[in-house]
């Protein structure tokens, strides 16, 4: 099968298990005494665990992923996905609804890795960026669709329906991973190169034994230079976009929309921030199946990826620095959109990056790592930006983020010097 279209069904599927990840990320803060919690930080301890336990599990996937086909494992992470979701439907109480989440984050982590690894193996310098542009762009609908129906259906037919609903639906994606997934393995990583070394050493010594961490380390220890300004420009994104952004969103909103307590009047209806922010991510989710491909492509081109990728770094720290100013509001609306497409261009091009790096041997490994760093960031983000909001205001956080986005448009622009001065 042609690789582009194995990219494209793996994102579909993993688009489908979104569903009720992305639906929970709506319905839990509004209705989360229907779940049978007590209080509002278990709401947020919930929406966050399932990043917390995929910084161990990320790379036990990885390394079963060098053993086992990728067809198993997203099989396996379908039916994770499956259960969760009907188990939101089902299950009652912080204990119960902790379980679910954490299974979500094995599933995601099986999807993600299993994903990577695909479009590795498809894909070439001339058309990587393109496939992960596509794959991050239809796995966006799944975000969508299911923001969609948990805002809506919800309260429509009641938050456990939906959840029992959009598990159900998710079984579709059983028999289109079995089809269309290949059954082939993750391919040698450096963790099994250097099992024939610890093979060795253990038929020589039967009392050397080492673990899957110890196996791991030597595989990192062995990630070339420019690799590590890819993990740091993944930690450092994902805690803006992905923590600092997605947390303040709705609160930078609210203290520019021009109406009475923070609203804004549309087509007759008032509306508030945090619909207004709904509104404002469905329209990144509804532009990146378009654009990330496109984006993707662009710098798949003669000039590479990185004036593409410095260039949006050093636009979004500028639209983050301007984002809390009072400025008129369409001015500010339009700095907001500027924003989520710089988002958008960012997230795919660092993937591609990491996708440069990790072709070869290592590339479970690689990906592996790169994939942990990105949920460190995510995980941490919220927590960090919460901390600081109080001493450094919205003003003062979002400068920080913008000073960190340039710090890292400075470090790949000083890599583009250098290696234009090398050749």
């Amino acid at each position: 099968m042609d690789g582009s279209r194995q990219v494209r069904i793996l994102a579909w599927v993993t688009a489908i298990c979104l569903l009720g990840d992305s639906m929970y990320y709506i319905v839990l803060p509004l209705y989360w005494k229907d779940f049978g919690l007590d209080a509002l930080w278990q709401v947020g301890f919930l929406l966050s665990i399932n990043r917390f336990v995929r910084l161990p599990l990320n790379p036990l996937v990885g390394w079963l992923y060098s053993r086992m086909s990728k067809r198993l494992g997203v099989m396996l992470a379908v039916m994770l996905a499956c259960l969760t979701t009907i188990g939101y439907g089902c299950l009652s109480g912080f204990t119960a609804l902790l379980i679910a989440r954490a299974l979500w984050g094995a599933a995601w982590s099986l999807l993600r890795i299993g994903g990577y690894l695909t479009v590795l193996e498809t894909s070439s310098d001339s058309n990587r960026g393109q496939l992960l542009g596509s794959y991050n762009g239809i796995i966006a609908f799944g975000s969508l669709i299911g923001m969609l129906a948990g805002g809506v259906l919800a309260d429509v037919i009641g938050v456990r329906p939906i959840a029992l609903l959009l598990g159900a639906i998710m079984l579709v994606g059983i028999p289109f991973a079995w089809k269309y997934v290949p059954s082939s393995q993750g391919g040698e990583s450096s963790v099994a190169t250097k099992d024939k070394i610890i093979n060795s050493e253990t038929t020589n010594n039967p009392s050397s034994k080492k673990s899957i961490i110890q196996r791991w380390s030597l595989a990192i220890s062995h990630i070339p230079a420019t690799f590590w300004l890819v993990l740091a420009s993944g930690t450092g994104t994902a805690i803006v976009f992905f923590g600092v952004y997605l947390a303040t969103l709705s609160a930078v909103i609210e203290a520019h929309l021009p109406g009475p307590g923070g609203t804004i009047t549309l087509l007759g209806a008032t509306l508030g921030a945090a619909s207004v922010a709904g509104i404002v991510q469905a329209i990144r989710w509804a532009w990146s199946p378009y654009l990330s491909p496109r984006i993707g492509a662009w710098s798949d081109g003669p000039r590479g990826r990185l004036p593409l990728y410095t260039a949006s770094l050093a636009i979004a720290a500028v639209a983050l620095a301007l984002l809390p100013l009072k400025l008129p509001f369409a001015a500010w609306l339009t700095l907001l959109l500027v924003a989520q497409l710089t988002n958008t261009a960012i997230v795919t091009l660092t993937d591609a990056l990491a996708a440069d790096a990790a072709t070869g041997s290592s590339r479970v490994a690689y990906m592996t790592t790169y994939t942990t760093v990105v949920d460190v960031g995510a995980a941490l983000g919220p927590l960090l930006g919460f901390a600081l909001l109080g001493q450094l205001g919205l003003a003062g956080l979002y400068q920080l983020c913008a000073g960190l986005l340039f710090l890292l448009a400075a470090l790949w622009a000083a890599a583009i010097i250098r290696a234009r001065v090398r050749a």
